[in-house]
């Protein structure tokens, strides 16, 4: 097992993380079925997103040819003998530490672990360490991580800053509310009131797109939304849907409303200029996904409470 650099946490989350240690315990690979969570809608077909950048561009599925070849960043990496993958720690089920174990674990830490795996040979020679929402493309230009596996949406935006493996989930934007919250819908839960995101996440710039939202809140990383509506400091939080979902399994007084915007992928951001660490990056995730892996991440990790079946979050471009 791989090496982890832990950054230090929020005060917030460690209470949060420490209160619902007890869920995560069941939530561990040798612990009891996680209760699921409201159904999830189906995000809208590729052709949605893809009329959406329509007038861009940029095509978020577009990304370098696989291969299997070292080139000079691979090169790069294998000579300095560590990979440094950035990851999550506060998003469960995807990226996060279980209180039984210390380890980070969850479906972004299995892919980060295969990909680390095939570059390097040798799963000793990878190091995870823990990446905040706001800081992902800055980790990467800085050259302080070599990937980044962490619930990263695709985007125009983005696009200019680092570059993207092929996506390897589809998602949109969901939202979370207290179980005594009256809404329904997006809009019920976001217009007029006080609605937390994670800085600089796709979830912020739908809010900021929004004129009737009353306050946007803006934080590190999304468990810290899931904090202040907990103390009733904010209405509601949104968030990518399957980080939404894992938030009202992982609490169960807060709930999704129904609803979501913004269609979108997810994907593996890496240095502009490393095309042929893309291009390894790419033959794993092919690989990793024609080879059953992904599949099963996706039942041990998140089928449980995204109740859909894993093809319809394996991102297919029409």
């Amino acid at each position: 097992m791989g090496k982890t650099t832990v950054r230090a946490r929020s005060v917030t989350a460690v209470a949060l993380l420490a209160s619902c240690a007890a869920v995560l315990g069941a939530g561990s690979p040798q612990g009891a079925v996680l209760p699921a969570a409201a159904p999830a809608q189906a995000p809208q077909a590729p052709q949605a997103l893809q009329q959406e950048q329509a007038g861009n561009d940029c095509d978020v599925y577009r990304s370098v040819p696989p291969s299997s070849e070292d080139g000079p960043a691979v090169k790069a990496i294998k000579a300095k003998r560590s990979l440094v993958i950035g990851v999550d720690q506060n998003s469960f089920r995807w990226g996060a530490r279980n209180p039984n174990t210390g380890q980070i674990e969850g479906f972004d830490i299995d892919l980060a672990r295969a990909i680390g795996a095939a570059v390097m040979g040798d799963p000793d020679k990878v190091t995870l360490k823990a990446v905040p929402t706001a800081e992902r493309v800055k980790f990467v230009q800085e050259g302080r991580v070599d990937l980044i596996v962490r619930t990263m949406t695709i985007t125009c935006d983005r696009l200019q800053q680092v570059a993207f493996s092929k996506p390897y989930f589809t998602t949109s934007q969901r939202v979370v509310v207290p179980r005594s919250s009256p809404a329904k819908t997006i809009d019920e839960a976001v217009d007029g009131k006080t609605v937390c995101a994670a800085t600089s996440s796709s979830a912020e710039d739908e809010l900021k797109a929004r004129p009737k939202v009353g306050k946007i809140v803006s934080v590190e990383n999304h468990l810290d939304c899931l904090v202040l509506m907990q103390l009733g400091k904010v209405d509601a939080t949104m968030t990518d849907d399957g980080l939404a979902a894992s938030q009202a399994a992982q609490d169960q007084t807060v709930r999704l409303v129904d609803g979501e915007v913004r269609p979108a992928v997810m994907g593996i951001a890496m240095l502009k200029n490393s095309t042929d660490l893309t291009a390894r990056v790419n033959q794993v995730l092919a690989d990793y996904h024609a080879g059953g892996a992904w599949r099963a991440g996706y039942d041990r990790w998140l089928k449980p409470y995204m109740l859909n079946d894993a093809e319809h979050y394996w991102p297919t471009q029409r």
